[in-house]
């Protein structure tokens, strides 16, 4: 499912721009289009990681990455995207982003190692994601459902991030992630 390339704007109808919502609505009804994540697509075009990552990348700040649930959706965990989008920032200087209520803006940076082109947007790696959502279960609990959906959609992620967690030193929630981690990866394997 993992693509780098990117999707060609004449893929994408986002309402508003080349066709208004009800007449999106309409072409759905008929067959034409699928809405997937803030756009609709042809009907006949494959599902792919990258088309995922472009339907959301006018979310995504420049100087950031999707990360948390929306990376996980990125990357094939479930059927929708989160209702809030979750980016991280991926480059040394801090970066100006505007409130909105649909994206939740993390100021910890992310090593560019950990971020992979998709759809014409960075995104986090599957295992990075894991690790996010591992750290922040914690606070939230419903990111254990991300992180089911998304080792099973990507085996071996809480292998990887439970190995990185480990070795990394002084994270809050690491605990209750680690846990969760192990429990994943005996359920995956």
């Amino acid at each position: 499912m993992r693509q780098t390339g990117v999707v060609h704007p004449a893929f994408l109808y986002l309402p508003g721009e080349r066709l208004s919502l009800p007449e999106l609505s309409a072409a759905r009804l008929d067959g034409h289009v699928f809405d997937l994540g803030d756009a609709y697509v042809p009907a006949d075009l494959v599902e792919t990681a990258a088309l995922r990552a472009s339907t959301i990348a006018r979310l995504i700040p420049v100087g950031a990455a999707a990360a948390g649930p929306s990376a996980a959706w990125v990357h094939g965990a479930g059927d929708a995207p989160p209702i809030v989008h979750h980016v991280r920032r991926c480059v040394e200087r801090r970066i100006r982003v505007s409130r909105t209520a649909r994206v939740v803006f993390h100021d910890t940076r992310v090593p560019a190692s950990a971020v992979t082109p998709l759809g014409g947007v960075l995104v986090t790696t599957p295992t990075r994601t894991m690790l996010d959502l591992a750290t922040a279960l914690h606070r939230d609990p419903r990111v254990l459902w991300w992180m089911d959906r998304l080792a099973l959609a990507c085996p071996g992620t809480p292998d990887g991030a439970a190995e990185t967690l480990r070795a990394m030193r002084r994270v809050p929630g690491s605990r209750a992630g680690l846990a969760a981690l192990e429990r994943l990866a005996l359920r995956t394997r």
